[in-house]
């Protein structure tokens, strides 16, 4: 059974592939539930989170993030990030300080905490912007929090 599950995951997905000479990435509704499902199953026991990407479009990339545990806080430099509430309840705290940064990648900073941020209940359905250069962080309320999260690259000042 983990054989199949694990051939299941490594075979890419045609549902979410683009018709040719069409650049719109889409995936239907049933397309993301079976996503997130297939992600919950996936998840190894202690594993705090799983990223997998659903569409594509040019340089935008939007990919389904299942939290079970909080991350460090994070600054994206160059990449707004649109987020939509999928599953789950959590908290974001965003805005204020990164304390303590350090650089994973170019695309990546985290930190060891936020000072003077804001915090906001999160609950599906809920859809926000995080502004380039924006520290943020997300708790996790209960057993996840599933984001649908779209990184859009912003020109650096």
């Amino acid at each position: 059974m983990k054989i199949l599950l694990l051939a299941a995951l490594l075979v890419p997905s045609t549902a979410f592939a683009q018709a040719t000479g069409d650049p719109t990435g889409f995936a239907s509704a049933a397309d993301v539930k079976a996503q997130v499902e297939s992600m919950r199953r996936a998840m190894e026991p202690g594993q705090g989170f799983m990223w997998k990407q659903l569409v594509r479009g040019s340089d935008a990339v939007a990919a389904l993030e299942y939290w079970k545990k909080p991350g460090k806080p994070a600054v994206h430099p160059d990449q707004a990030e649109y987020v939509i509430v999928i599953a789950g309840n959590g908290t974001m705290l965003s805005g204020g300080r990164l304390v303590d940064p350090v650089t994973s990648n170019p695309t990546l900073i985290e930190g060891s905490r936020i000072e003077a941020g804001t915090t906001r209940p999160l609950h599906p359905g809920d859809v926000f912007l995080i502004p380039a250069g924006t520290p943020h962080w997300f708790g996790i309320s209960g057993d996840r929090l599933v984001l649908l999260g779209t990184k859009i690259a912003q020109p650096l000042h």
